[in-house]
């Protein structure tokens, strides 16, 4: 059990696991997201419950990996599973919109926590419960939150690839900042060009 948590940790702070082709996907969804989320709004709910999904499911990856030795042997696994996960996510984020908007934010909540404090449960009950208040928040004030978590996810995922694909960048130095720069410049964009939409 302890080792099946020390994969998940290692994990969470290193996802050099994943493919770079996958890494090029994240970024390019990450800037869609970024500024053009409240435009296409379903794309990009879609956008979001799928690289939620997918992941969320990476972090788990160790775990299956060590439940089920043929996946964890298996390269078409590793690649198929997070892609059913997305995808089994983001069509259920594409059909609900407050649902998704609320649930996007608490995803986004816990993966950051995840990534960057770690998978220990306190600190997730934590980033849980900061999570569930961002969401409700972001239902009672739809276009706002639409636009910010939608920044948020497409800074996030970018930051991820950028750091991903890059492994000279230090990643413990930049996480946040990159975060909170790509955000503000995605939200500062659709606030400028959604100013007319409803």
């Amino acid at each position: 059990m302890n080792n099946i948590v020390e994969e998940t940790k290692k994990f969470a702070l290193n996802l050099s696991g994943y493919e770079e082709w996958q890494m090029w996907l994240v970024g390019g969804a990450g800037l869609a997201l970024m500024f053009l989320g409240y435009k296409i709004k379903k794309i990009a709910f879609f956008v979001v419950w799928f690289l939620l999904g997918y992941i969320l499911t990476g972090y788990l990856m160790p775990i299956i990996n060590g439940a089920v030795a043929e996946i964890a042997s298996s390269d078409l696994w590793q690649n198929l599973l997070p892609i059913g996960g997305g995808l089994l996510v983001g069509l259920m984020g594409f059909s609900i919109e407050k649902l998704c908007v609320g649930g996007a934010c608490m995803g986004l909540c816990l993966m950051i926590t995840a990534q960057y404090f770690g998978t220990d449960i306190q600190t997730m009950v934590i980033g849980g419960i900061i999570g569930a208040v961002l969401a409700g928040f972001a239902v009672m004030m739809m276009k706002p939150a639409s636009i910010i978590a939608t920044s948020v996810a497409g800074g996030y995922a970018l930051t991820l690839a950028i750091l991903t694909l890059n492994g000279d960048l230090n990643g413990e130095e930049l996480y946040w900042p990159l975060i909170l720069a790509f955000s503000a410049v995605g939200a500062l964009v659709q606030f400028l060009t959604t100013r007319h939409d409803m």
